[in-house]
């Protein structure tokens, strides 16, 4: 067995490369890689690597790594948002937000941000993992990431 950097990385690679639908699979995967471990090992290494299972349009499922958007720094904080795990980046554009979010996430917080932001937020159109806000007219950026934060600092 490799060490568990090197097997963390094959992990990863594979990942990125092979649509892997099990655990199963994966330990398959790994062993041609002459890397053998246990699925008890396997599953604590996916949880390490925050791997997340998502379906796919034929109805299986595949797991995915975590992308690793960073916040736009010079556009404000969202700490307390980005804090709450599920949210990954926050980005404009002109007036309009996108909020990238983890795979699953983005409907039950766009329904947040639906029904506590009312007053600066016209709407939200949500995918699995991405989010658009669209703020009324006259409501700035700073006052979108305000409205985030105070959203968010409830759930805490």
């Amino acid at each position: 067995m490799k060490n568990k950097r090197n097997r963390l990385q094959i992990i990863s690679e594979i990942l990125r490369s092979t649509v892997v639908g099990s655990q199963e699979e994966l330990l398959n995967l790994l062993l041609d890689k002459q890397c053998d471990v246990t699925q008890a090992t396997l599953s604590r290494d996916l949880k390490l690597l925050k791997v997340a299972k998502t379906p796919l349009s034929n109805g299986a499922y595949k797991y995915i790594l975590p992308s690793y958007n960073k916040p736009l720094q010079s556009q404000g904080t969202y700490s307390t948002l980005h804090s709450h795990g599920a949210v990954l980046s926050l980005e404009f554009s002109g007036q309009l937000a996108v909020v990238k979010t983890k795979p699953g996430y983005a409907s039950a917080i766009a329904w947040d941000i639906d029904n506590k932001a009312n007053e600066q937020v016209l709407g939200t159109i949500a995918g699995d993992d991405t989010i658009l806000i669209i703020p009324r007219e006259g409501i700035s950026r700073d006052e979108i990431l305000q409205m985030l934060n105070t959203i968010f600092s409830e759930k805490e």
